[in-house]
Order: structure tokens, then C-alpha cells, then sequence
């Protein structure tokens, strides 16, 4: 096991503060108060939050106490747990309200918002993040590339064993460009999204065993001795999981309740303050490997955590729905769902482009960066009124049109590599993408 960082006083001071985030929430659900909605939004969202903190944390020590397999599915799982938990509870409103009324008007626009914000400020925030931050440390300490995993000043080279997470990254982005075109997202779209999703977990679960590289608290807890470290992390498991399935009705509720009160758009609140609350923890702790000259590892995660994104997470939202709604068509589609579809799924292909070469340039990242400025911008005129709906869709359409044309730019010269690391990351032996660590 690998781990930095282990003052104990600072770790248990991190540990409690993500637990106290949460206790506002904890009162406020358990004593049944309805809080004004910016309160509400604030206290369920601060648990939300917290509670992420302390399941990434308890995720990343599991790793030392069950085999590999069973980690890499519970560690997915995890994930993507607090941004699904919100997702779960807006699409089973859509279904509830499909059995009601027969058009889910309200709920069905909310039930993809968080979904597709939460892949778009992942890659568009969040890789951007990573790869200028690492780079600016690489070149700030003048680290040589063999210190800063093969990172330099301009660029960062991913893993070979990394293009198993291309591989699928880039199967399940072009089924994505399928979705927007279509008025329901089916269960026919749920098994080809979760299949996906399992041959990668299968195919994540031959990987050699390899020892766990902990920062933070999740080093602290690591070091202690087994059954200390055991109680504490299964505790950490319980509570977390406990609070965010106490909280995320009410944190969902609270956004919209919010939007209400001050004439602001459901769909943007869902759509960027929900996934920033689940996101939090993720994007941190990718920046931090950054920031310690491990950016290789950070991007490494979010990838991944794209891939989880992409196919388990959309794949089980028309599940969901048809099974509240009582219905086996899928989850309807409405203009501004399929937009967003098109957007995400354009953010995906580019992101796929960016890393078939297997390296990552700072101009890459200015542009992902960029785009989710300008994707920021239009949500900001459009809510301001400067952009009618139509306008505003077009000018989404548009950013997506771009994604799509980088994309093609990036793959005129890297083509060749992305089919190269895609049959690696499909075909070849685990054992020969892990040769190139050793060498």
C-alpha cells in the first residue's frame, strides 16, 4: 500500500468536518421540519457532499481487505452512488407522475438534467482541471516525467492498461450519439448500456493485484491495524450510504423548491448545483493526485469514472422509470432532454479523441475547458432572457457541433492510435499492458 500524508490530527480533523456537514441535513430529516428551500437546498446539499467525502474515502481502503474483482464493482458502484441517488429519485417522480397524469410533464425534463450535467461538468471541468493542474506542478517543481508518472509540462501520457478504460469509453460514446435521436430511452437502450458496462467490469476484473495508492484520510485509516480498520471503514459504508438515501429525496426537492421561490430554472438548478454537490469529492481528490505529481492517476479516475457514468448510470434510469411508471416503453424524451443527450454524448466523443493517442495536451484541455465556459455562458443568457428557447437549443446544438468537429480535427491525425488502443483495451493480455509499467 502506497500512502502520503498521515498526520492523524489532520486527517481526523477532515474525517469530522465531513461528518458534521451532514448533521444539518440528519436534523432536518429525521425531526420532519421543512427548511425554507435556500436552506434546505444548502443543508441536504452539504450532506450530500459530506457524505460522498466519506464513501470515496471508505472506497478506496476496501481496496486493501477483498479481492480485486469485487473491488473494481464496488468501487464503480460507489461512485456513482450520490449522483444516482438524486437521479433515482427524479425518475421514479417521472413514472410515479406518468401513472398519475400520462404526461410526465413536471418530473420527466428533471429525470436526465442531473445526469447529463454531471458527465458535462466531468469532463468539461474536471479533465480540464486535472491536466492544467498537473502539468503547472510538473513544470513549477521541474519534476521529470519519471517522477511525475510520465507527465511533462505540456502533455500527460496515460497507462497502456489505461486503454482498457478508452476502449470502453469510446464504445459506449458511440451508442450515446444514438440517443438523442430517438423519443424514448428504452430498456432495449439499458441493456446495451449496462452490457457494456459489465463486459468492462469483466474485463477491469483480470488486472494484475496491485497495492492501493491512499492520500488523505483514506492513508490514515489504512495504516491502522486490521480490525480497527475494518469497523471503521464498514461503519464509514453504513453511515454514508444511510445519508445519502435519508437526504437525496429531500436535496432533490429542496433544488426545485429553490427554482420556484426565485423564478430560476428546475432544470438548470438540477442540472448544475445537483451534480456539483456529488461531483465535489471526486474532482478534489483527482486534483490532489495532481497537484502531488500523480496526475496520470487523477485523469485515470475520471476516465473511468465517465465510463460508469456513461453506461450503468443511464442504462438504469429507464429501468427505473418504467418500473414506477408500471410501463415497459422506457423513459420519454422531450426537445430539451434530447438536446442535452446530443451535447453529452458530442463532449463524449471529443473527450474519447483527446486521449486515443493516449497523451493529453494543455491546448486539448483549454479547449474542453473553453467549450464548458461557453455551455455555461448560454445556460446564463438563456435564464437571463437574452436567448429565447429556441435560441438557446440551437446555441447547445451548436456547442455539440463543435464538440463534434474537434473531435474529427483531434482524429485526422490520432485515428490510427485510437484503434490501436481500443483493440488493446479489448483484446490484448492484461499482461502485456502491465509489462510497460515495469519497464
Amino acid at each position: 500500500m502506497e500512502t502520503t500524508n498521515l498526520d492523524p490530527r489532520r486527517q481526523i480533523l477532515f474525517m469530522s468536518l465531513a461528518v458534521l456537514a451532514t448533521l444539518p441535513g440528519i436534523y432536518f430529516r429525521l425531526t420532519g421540519i421543512h427548511p425554507e428551500p435556500i436552506v434546505g437546498a444548502v443543508a441536504f446539499g452539504l450532506a450530500i457532499v459530506g457524505s460522498a467525502f466519506i464513501l470515496s474515502w471508505a472506497a478506496e481502503v476496501i481496496q486493501l481487505d477483498i479481492a480485486a474483482g469485487l473491488a473494481l464493482a464496488l468501487l464503480a458502484l460507489i461512485a456513482i452512488l450520490p449522483e444516482y441517488a438524486v437521479d433515482f429519485v427524479l425518475t421514479a417522480r417521472a413514472g410515479q407522475e406518468f401513472t398519475e397524469t400520462g404526461h410526465p410533464t413536471v418530473y420527466g425534463p428533471l429525470a436526465l438534467a442531473n445526469m447529463t450535467g454531471g458527465n458535462q461538468l466531468l469532463i468539461g471541468l474536471g479533465w480540464p482541471m486535472v491536466i492544467l493542474i498537473g502539468t503547472w506542478r510538473v513544470r513549477k517543481t521541474k519534476s521529470t516525467p519519471v517522477d511525475a508518472e510520465m507527465t511533462t509540462p505540456s502533455e500527460i501520457h496515460l497507462s497502456r492498461s489505461q486503454s482498457v478504460d478508452i476502449a470502453y469509453l469510446t464504445i459506449a460514446s458511440l451508442y450515446g450519439l444514438s440517443l438523442f435521436l430517438k423519443e424514448t430511452l428504452t430498456p432495449f437502450d439499458a441493456v446495451v448500456l449496462i452490457g457494456i458496462y459489465v463486459l468492462y467490469l469483466r474485463r477491469l476484473s483480470g488486472a494484475p493485484p496491485g497495492a492501493p495508492h491512499l492520500v488523505g484520510p483514506s492513508a490514515y485509516i489504512g495504516s491502522l491495524p486490521k480490525r480497527a480498520r475494518r469497523i471503521i471503514n464498514y461503519a464509514m459504508f453504513v453511515f454514508a450510504a444511510g445519508v445519502i438515501l435519508l437526504c437525496a429525496e429531500a436535496f432533490a426537492e429542496a433544488i426545485i423548491e429553490l427554482g420556484r421561490a426565485t423564478g430560476i430554472s428546475e432544470f438548470l438548478l438540477i442540472k448544475w448545483i445537483a451534480p456539483t454537490a456529488s461531483e465535489a469529492p471526486e474532482l478534489l481528490v483527482a486534483t490532489l493526485f495532481a497537484w502531488r505529481l500523480a496526475a496520470r492517476t487523477g485523469l485515470g479516475a475520471l476516465v473511468s469514472s465517465k465510463v460508469n457514468q456513461w453506461t450503468l448510470l443511464v442504462g438504469t434510469l429507464p429501468i427505473v422509470f418504467s418500473i414506477f411508471a408500471g410501463v415497459v416503453h422506457g423513459l420519454p424524451l422531450d426537445t430539451q432532454q434530447r438536446v442535452e443527450l446530443f451535447v453529452t454524448a458530442a463532449q463524449s466523443v471529443f473527450a474519447v479523441a483527446i486521449v486515443a493517442s493516449r497523451s493529453v495536451s494543455r491546448k486539448e484541455a483549454w479547449v474542453m475547458l473553453g467549450l464548458f465556459i461557453a455551455q455555461l455562458a448560454e445556460s446564463g443568457l438563456a435564464e437571463l432572457g437574452h436567448l429565447s428557447e429556441d435560441q438557446s437549443a440551437q446555441a447547445r446544438i451548436g456547442v455539440g457541433i463543435v464538440f463534434l468537429i474537434a473531435a474529427a480535427w483531434v482524429l485526422r491525425r490520432d485515428f490510427r492510435a485510437c484503434i490501436i488502443n481500443v483493440r488493446d483495451g479489448l483484446r490484448t493480455p492484461w499482461s502485456e499492458l502491465a509489462a510497460e509499467e515495469h519497464v
